[in-house]
């Protein structure tokens, strides 16, 4: 039996399907639906069990699980509750790796790539406790995932007890299916889709920074295919432990998921460009990049969906159909 913490959500419900279609159907589902359409993201999925949120540990009592995927979180970089993200994100998070280390479950959780603030040092997934000290997050998420990641790998250095599996993954810019609930949290590419396809101009930033152009800042994309490709890998490799990074290895600019996407509905590139809002202009960042090469060192081998490959499929299969939910 696998639990998904946070698995009506956008990675979650696709690991959930993930699973179902490898023939899982002990999988339970812990999160909140709340009154908008979260609840398709579930709709087509078969499910054990599901576990509201305050009813989490009273279930785990006495329970054998072949692995927690705890992706459930305060996600939005836009947060500034403290004491909510603390409790949701970091203490919660504790309380299901002490779990996990008692009953000898294997533990996989998800980290971001928020946790490498502006990528001054890099995008580098080591280790260390000396190395994950040196990032600095750019935002109350981004902290509180760093915190965790802290206070696991201050566990393995010490050589304490952890789960016999615990595996962190740095998400990139993961785009695909079962996102729309997530507001302004979505993929710039679900954001725009129907205005671009009912005609209208697609706006991107202007760039601010001299020798980049307008929608040139770049981000590492990852289809959200090949980040349950990676999942189920782990759940399939058991020794395989540490904090690794999710991204194909490769940065591609805003100007290009959205081309790629008119070419995907057959259209030529409508674009205009805004400038930037100066309360955030000093802050944006203009690239990410993961560096892959750990994770392949690993044993991974699968590769990852090439971006214009990546959005013909979430197009075609996806937004460009009256069900977009998979």
């Amino acid at each position: 039996m696998f639990l998904v913490t946070g698995g009506a959500g956008f990675i979650g419900s696709n690991v959930v399907a993930s699973l179902n279609e490898a023939g899982h159907t002990d999988v339970v589902v812990n999160d909140t639906l709340g009154n908008a359409n979260k609840w398709r993201n579930l709709q087509k999925r078969q499910l054990a069990d599901f576990v509201f949120p305050p009813e989490l540990f009273d279930w785990l009592n006495n329970r054998k699980l072949d692995a927690i995927i705890h992706l459930g979180a305060i996600s939005a970089t836009t947060a500034t509750d403290g004491d909510m993200m603390v409790a949701n994100n970091f203490r919660l998070s504790l309380k299901l790796l002490d779990w996990c280390t008692n009953t000898r479950t294997p533990f996989i959780y998800a980290s971001s790539a928020a946790t490498y603030g502006n990528g001054d040092t890099g995008f580098d997934d080591d280790n260390a406790p000396a190395a994950l000290r040196r990032l600095q997050p750019m935002n109350l998420y981004g902290w509180s995932k760093h915190l965790f990641d802290l206070a696991v790998v201050d566990r393995a250095s010490k050589r304490q007890p952890l789960p016999p599996q615990w595996v962190g993954l740095k998400f990139f810019n993961v785009y695909g299916p079962n996102e729309y609930h997530k507001g302004s949290m979505m993929s710039v590419l679900c954001k725009v889709f129907d205005e671009a396809k009912a005609g209208k101009p697609v706006r991107l930033f202007k760039s601010h920074r001299e020798g980049i152009a307008d929608g040139g800042q770049q981000r590492d994309f990852i289809y959200v295919d090949d980040v349950t490709a990676v999942i189920r890998w782990l759940l399939n490799t058991p020794s395989i432990c540490g904090l690794f990074n999710v991204g194909t290895g490769t940065a591609h600019s805003f100007c290009e998921m959205i081309e790629a996407m008119f070419a995907a509905i057959g259209r030529p590139p409508n674009i205009e460009y805004i400038d930037m809002p100066i309360e955030i202009r000093n802050s944006y960042q203009y690239f990410t990049q993961a560096s892959m090469d750990k994770l392949q060192h690993a044993g991974y081998n699968a590769g990852f969906t090439p971006l214009d490959v990546a959005v013909q499929q979430y197009v075609s299969r996806y937004l460009d159909r009256p069900d977009r939910y998979r």
